[in-house]
């Protein structure tokens, strides 16, 4: 690791087991070595050959499994890489793991938001966070954009800066801002504005009716900022759409401002921080003509 920078962003293309364990242990032992607080945050089936492989070590380092804290993309900044962080003043260090085979379409855009929003969240601060990257079963685009989210990339044993490491700002605009599928015919749609808040908390209670009381509360109070967004900084009116997908309630705000207010965390404001805390996925949209919020909870 290069000793001088506060912070490193790192990915480890690997091509098998072996490379993937080789890379991240050194990565690890390492950590450990420096008394640095470590955090490795990859896949379950992972976990157990890691822990093999740096024996003793191993009781050291945090493992947590990446399929259910990183379920959704958009909650591992706040509620993984920033949760540990905070928790020790020392430089730290994560292997963490956001894309896998198995991410669907959907979900990744927001992985690539996610890995783009590291370099800004992060800028500063001292840590390490090396992303692993499974070169034999990913498709080509997600390692392009590997290099394009990582400052530096690790691929057959040598360590070199990423020549086409892109500024996340523009990464975010070129990769993550894509428009999203349309909804369905039958999806339900309806405007508010301030006066009918309590309303849109009252449809949105009715149509999740059938998931669990927790996630329509849940659920509930994810539009309720966002319908509220819309009304403090677009035109104070939006639209509100919900159907369902596979046993998943989906709900979708638009409006026509230009998103979340940004904040001091380099995140996009509070507000959205919340809605991926509470919700399983969470995709946006912003164009000249407004900005689309759509949240997924029940898969």
């Amino acid at each position: 690791m290069n000793s001088v920078a506060p912070f490193a962003h790192e990915a480890l293309f690997y091509r098998d087991e072996d490379t993937f364990l080789a890379g991240t242990a050194r990565f690890v032992a390492e950590g450990v070595d420096r008394d640095e607080p470590v955090l490795v945050a990859v896949p379950e089936v992972s976990i157990a050959p890691l822990r093999e492989r740096l024996g003793d070590v191993a009781e050291q380092v945090h493992f947590i499994d990446m399929t259910e804290a990183g379920r959704n993309p958009g909650r591992i900044i706040p509620g993984v890489l920033m949760a540990f962080s905070a928790s020790t003043q020392l430089r730290f260090r994560v292997v963490g793991q956001p894309i896998w085979p198995g991410r669907t379409d959907l979900e990744y855009p927001a992985c690539v938001q996610h890995e783009a929003l590291i370099n800004t969240a992060f800028e500063g601060r001292p840590g390490a966070i090396l992303c692993p990257y499974d070169a034999t079963a990913l498709p080509g685009h997600v390692l392009a954009d590997a290099r394009r989210t990582h400052p530096v990339v690790i691929e057959d044993g040598r360590r070199v800066a990423s020549r086409w490491y892109t500024d996340p700002t523009t990464a975010l605009a070129d990769i993550y801002n894509v428009p999203l599928p349309p909804p369905p015919a039958d999806a339900e749609e309806h405007p508010f504005s301030v006066g009918t808040l309590a309303h849109v908390r009252k449809i949105v209670s009715a149509f999740a009716h059938w998931l669990r009381r927790e996630q329509v509360e849940d659920l509930v109070l994810a539009v309720n900022e966002l319908a509220t967004n819309s009304i403090l900084h677009a035109s104070g009116r939006g639209v509100l759409r919900l159907w369902r997908e596979d046993g998943t309630v989906v709900c979708e705000v638009s409006d026509s401002g230009s998103g979340f207010p940004p904040s001091f965390t380099g995140l996009s404001g509070f507000g959205i921080v919340m809605v991926n805390l509470l919700c399983d996925l969470v995709r946006t949209h912003t164009s000249h003509s407004g900005t689309t919020v759509r949240v997924y909870l029940g898969r």
